[in-house]
């Protein structure tokens, strides 16, 4: 009878790949400033306004004259001369309003890397046979 030996354990050996893993990151390229800017202008309108002048006529009194004039302490009369006087006002008032939105756009980009991949290659002895399949995986 023959004696059948204990069989060894097999051996095992792990083959190892990288794998590329492509997340996205948000990072910042730049940015918009948007400033205000006062600028100055000189505004000129010629506006029409009216004054009064006076012009002194002497003239011999006539007999419908009644005489009665206000006189002031030191003998002279006083009439009242008017002018108009131009009143500028400003006011600030909207002109304009800016909306800023920001728009996302989708592009595809072509991304490569290199990544590395093990492979197990049997080297068996002259005589050794070995039962195996050729499939890497």
């Amino acid at each position: 009878m023959a004696t059948e030996e204990p069989r060894a354990q097999p051996e095992t050996l792990t083959a190892h790949a990288e794998e590329l893993t492509i997340d996205r990151v948000e990072r910042v390229v730049g940015s918009l400033r948007a400033r205000k800017r006062v600028e100055t202008d000189v505004v000129e309108q010629l506006i029409p306004r009216a004054v009064e002048d006076c012009d002194v006529e002497r003239i011999d009194a006539d007999a419908n004259d009644s005489g009665e004039v206000v006189t002031l302490p030191d003998g002279s009369i006083s009439v009242p001369l008017l002018e108009e006087e131009l009143v500028i006002t400003k006011r600030t008032v909207v002109r304009e309003r800016i909306v800023i939105r920001k728009r996302v756009e989708t592009r595809q980009e072509q991304v490569s890397d290199y990544v590395r991949r093990e492979r197990i290659e049997l080297e068996a002895d002259p005589g050794v046979v070995v039962d195996h399949d050729d499939e890497p995986r």
